[in-house]
This record gives structure tokens, C-alpha cells and sequence, in this order.
């Protein structure tokens, strides 16, 4: 007979602890399981993964599991100096069969979190109340699936004086929907870090990524993928959680709302790969997604595909993906990396960031050499993007040879077209919209706005924000025109310089792109205002 999963996880746990010269102990033929509250409190038992299996006034047996470190174990017995200690490996199962004895599954009505114009008292207490009394691992997979209900991006969890607020980021937007006691917001975080494999003890930020499947109370089950990020503040731990949607089909150059401009100079770039693609802004700006879009777009059975990223958020058939943990000491990481990969002889390589002097040029002569490199940088243009790279490698004739198309972008909201408003905008409005439109290139042609119409979000029930999704606003410029002559000059340029000339070779900026897409109705101009200013 086959073996079930249970049992298969008993045999592989007993194999273990042999190999460690542990004992082991099946936890479902204890048929008399004790609860032992004094010992550990709730959140301890979550963080350390131990279970107090048997206790009386002088000897105590810990189960632990293949996650639990040694420094606990070190710890348990400092904490327990005048006890006997006895530890016995149990299945990662079993730990949890045991936890629901210490933290038993509530009877809830699990509610769906609605999000308002306003920050409603009544809803945020209604959910505050609903984690307060289920377990852990229930608490974190309502938020996740609520999360993606709502198509939020990220969870942030972020503690304040008294108690931890819990917001969801929904089209680039924070909206708070619940607290957390202090105690609770323990329990959560020790059920974070050990989904993640981070400390909740540590003084340094620290990334890890949760893949895991929860069956919750009431019986529904929730897959859970996403990236942590931590960092210790004054109050406590505060998380951010990336929600990652594994559909790939989202990753197309056709979804990406380039226009027709833009699309001609990219489908130029990625015909003949070779040279250095930036993609800049700010995070939370699009960038992967739109390097993802590209090496989709590229990936055949003819190219052989490297990607360096920190951490990998997204996998992709047919695409070599190797994950770096960076280090603080250790600046240079991704350039070793980088030496590394070009020794396997690859077409396309795809560094998730341009950090350091040393990644920059090896980036810069892998480019060169007839790779087809893709980047990120944090800036906020594309002219700043170029300042930037000048100030961390100095002149260099490599810098010019070697980059050929710089995109910068920001995400801003899109109207709901269904509940849309039109208005005629005042005069102060389409004076500055006209002062926007004089500036664009002459190769682009400037709509009418004598009888102009805007639309600013109406409000309904299922969507009282009036936006619905996102969409990026760009600008971008290739290495020719007056962008070369100022860099052949072996000076160092300011910002303005570099965006004056990259306008006068045809460049839209930011601003005139989001203005244009104001006057398309596609979103609204305090929408603009609020992205780039």
C-alpha cells in the first residue's frame, strides 16, 4: 500500500533524527497529549518551534523540529536551569497537530475587508476583532487572501506605540484596515518569521520568502507566496509582504501600455540584442515588471537567458534565474555573480540592480561584448538616472558605448471608466496643461484643448475611490542626438543639461506623458500631481 503524506513525513522526521543521534517521537500515538501553558508562553512555542511534550517538578521533554536551531535548544537550557531536559524530534505535523491544543482554531465568521474613502472605525474594529481570535497561520492567510481580493500589492504590518497597525497598498495607494494588541501582533510576526526563516530577534533588516499552503478553520485553503522584508524600529518589528501572482501571461510587452512610440524603440533594442536597457524609478514604480515583459518577450528556444535578482520574485520556464542575498559587507556581490554568469556563455543577462562602481562596469563591458544587458537603478528621471551612473563610474568612455535605451517610468491609478465624471477644467488648469504642451517635442503632435473635457473618480459602493488598476507613465531616450554630443565632451552634466538635450532629440517627459494621458481620460490630473509632482 502506498504510503499517506503523513506517513511518509514520520519516516522521513525518524530518518533525521538517527542521522543526528536524536531520539524521535510520533506525536499521533500520544493518545493522552498534556497541555503545559505555564511553561512557554503562546508566542515562544510559535518562535522557537518547541512543544513541551511531557513536565513534571523535575524533568521536562521538548518536541522540536528540523527548524528548530540550536541556540534554542542553548536556550531552553539556561531558561530551565534546574530541570533535567530531554528533546525528541517531531514532524513539522506533528508540531502543528500540537499547537492547535495550545491554540485552538476559534469559531469565527470570517468577514471580507472593505476598503473606504474614509478610514471606517466600525470596519477596522470588526477586523481587528476576527484576528484577535484566530490562530496564526489563520490570521496570516485571511490577510493574504483578503489581500488579493482587494488586488492588493503589499501587507505592511507596522508597530506603533501600544499596539501594530496593518495596512494594505492597493494601486499604489496605503489603506488601514485593522490593529493588533501587542500580544497578538507577537504571535503573528513569530508565525511570519518562521514561514520566512528569519529571526524576530535580530537588529538588522533581514528578506526572506513565504510558499506555503493553509488550511484555515473554517476549512478554506489559501496558497501564500510572497517576499518579506523587515527592519527593527523603535516599537518593535515591522514587515512589508510582496504578493506575488504567478500568472506569467501578465508579463507581455502588450500589457505594458507603451505607446506607439515607444513600442517602435524598444522592439528596435530588443531585435538586436546587445548593450545596456535601463529601466529606473523609484521602487514600487513598475521596473521588474517591465524587464520581466522584455525577457518574456525574448525568451526562445535559441537564446540562453541569465537573470541575477535579490531576491528571484518570479520564475520563469526557459529562463536560468540565479537568487542573491546581498550583503552588507560584501558591496561587490553582484558583480562576482555577474563575472560568473558571463562565463556560461549567455545571449541575454538580466541584473536585478545596478548598485555599486563594480557592478556598473562589468554591466557596462558585458554590454559591450555582445550581451543584451537588462537593469534597474533607483532614480527619478532618466536624465538623473545618467548623472547618477556618471558619478559612480566616473568618465568612462565604456558609459557611452555600452547604454542604449534608458526608461524611466512611475505608476499612477487609473480611472474606473464606469463611474468616470467629466467636467470642463478652469482656466488655470488648461493654462498649465498649454504650458506642458508647448514644451513637447515637435515630432509629437499636440492635441486640441480648445474645447477640452477631463474626467476626475466618481464614486460607487463596489468602488468608492474611482480608480481601478494601474498604469505607468514614461519617458525615455536612446544614446544618439544631443544626449551623445554633451557625454562625448568628457564632462560631468547636470540633470537639466542631459533632460534639455534628451527633449531636444525628441523626448517626452514624464510630466507631458501623464499630462497626455489626462487628456485621453485614462486618469485624472490630481492623479499626476500626486505621482510626479
Amino acid at each position: 500500500m502506498p504510503l499517506t503524506a503523513r506517513e511518509d513525513e514520520e519516516i522521513n522526521t525518524q530518518q533525521r533524527a538517527q542521522t543526528l543521534g536524536m531520539a524521535y517521537s510520533d506525536t499521533a500515538d500520544i493518545t493522552n497529549k498534556q497541555v503545559f501553558h505555564d511553561i512557554l508562553p503562546l508566542d515562544q512555542l510559535y518562535k522557537l518551534r518547541v512543544i513541551p511534550i511531557l513536565c513534571d517538578n523535575h524533568h521536562i521533554t521538548f518536541g522540536v523540529t528540523n527548524n528548530t536551531s540550536q541556540q534554542t535548544i542553548q536556550f531552553l537550557q539556561q531558561q530551565f536551569i534546574d530541570k533535567r531536559l530531554d528533546f525528541v524530534l517531531i514532524s513539522d505535523t506533528g508540531f502543528s497537530d500540537y499547537m492547535k491544543l495550545y491554540d485552538p482554531p476559534k469559531e469565527v465568521v470570517y468577514k471580507d475587508i472593505s476598503i473606504n474613502n474614509q478610514v471606517s472605525e466600525t470596519s477596522n474594529n470588526s477586523i481587528s476583532e476576527i484576528l484577535e481570535q484566530i490562530n496564526a497561520n489563520d490570521m496570516l492567510a485571511y490577510l493574504v487572501e483578503q489581500a488579493h481580493k482587494l488586488k492588493a500589492s503589499d501587507i505592511h504590518i507596522e508597530t506603533q506605540e501600544g499596539n501594530a497597525r496593518i495596512r494594505f497598498r492597493i494601486d499604489g495607494v496605503l489603506h488601514p484596515v485593522a490593529e493588533l494588541t501587542v500580544d497578538k501582533y507577537r504571535i503573528l510576526m513569530a508565525a511570519i518569521a518562521s514561514g520566512g526563516n528569519i529571526s524576530t530577534s535580530s537588529d538588522e533588516a533581514q528578506q526572506g520568502h513565504i510558499a506555503e499552503k493553509v488550511k484555515m478553520a473554517d476549512g478554506g485553503e489559501v496558497n501564500i507566496n510572497l517576499r518579506l522584508e523587515t527592519t527593527p524600529t523603535i516599537n518593535g518589528m515591522d514587515a512589508v509582504m510582496r504578493l506575488f501572482n504567478m500568472n506569467q501571461d501578465m508579463f507581455n510587452l502588450e500589457k505594458l501600455g507603451l505607446s506607439k512610440d515607444e513600442r517602435v524603440v524598444v522592439d528596435e533594442i530588443i531585435k538586436k540584442p546587445s548593450g545596456l536597457l535601463l529601466v529606473v524609478g523609484p521602487t514600487g514604480s513598475g521596473k521588474t515588471t517591465t524587464l520581466y515583459s522584455i525577457l518574456n518577450t525574448l525568451s526562445t528556444p535559441e537564446r540562453k537567458i541569465i537573470t541575477i535578482e535579490d531576491p528571484v520574485e518570479y520564475q520563469f520556464p526557459g529562463i536560468t534565474q540565479i537568487s542573491v542575498t546581498s550583503k552588507t559587507n560584501e558591496e561587490s556581490h553582484f558583480a562576482d555573480k555577474l563575472r560568473a554568469v558571463l562565463r556560461l556563455d549567455p545571449d541575454i543577462i538580466m541584473v536585478g540592480e545596478i548598485r555599486d562602481n563594480d557592478t556598473a562596469l562589468t554591466a557596462l563591458q558585458a554590454a559591450l561584448t555582445g550581451h543584451l544587458v537588462l537593469s534597474t537603478f533607483h532614480a527619478s528621471s532618466a536624465s538623473a538616472a545618467l548623472t547618477r551612473l556618471l558619478n559612480i563610474i566616473g568618465q568612462n568612455p565604456l558609459f557611452i558605448s555600452s547604454i542604449r535605451l534608458v526608461m524611466a517610468q512611475r505608476l499612477v491609478r487609473r480611472l474606473d471608466d464606469t463611474i468616470k465624471i467629466e467636467y470642463t477644467p478652469d482656466e488655470a488648469t488648461l493654462s498649465m496643461i498649454n504650458k506642458v504642451l508647448i514644451t513637447l517635442p515637435k515630432e509629437i503632435p499636440k492635441p486640441d484643448i480648445s474645447n477640452l473635457k477631463l474626467y476626475k473618480p466618481g464614486k460607487s459602493v463596489n468602488n468608492p475611490f474611482g480608480y481601478s488598476g494601474q498604469l505607468a507613465i514614461r519617458e525615455q531616450f536612446l544614446m544618439t542626438g544631443e544626449v551623445l554630443k554633451i557625454l562625448e565632451n568628457q564632462k560631468v552634466s547636470s540633470n537639466q543639461e542631459i533632460e534639455q538635450a534628451a527633449i531636444n532629440s525628441g523626448m517626452r517627459t514624464m510630466l507631458q506623458d501623464g499630462i497626455l494621458k489626462v487628456i485621453e481620460g485614462v486618469t485624472s490630473i490630481d492623479e499626476i500631481y500626486r505621482v510626479v509632482g
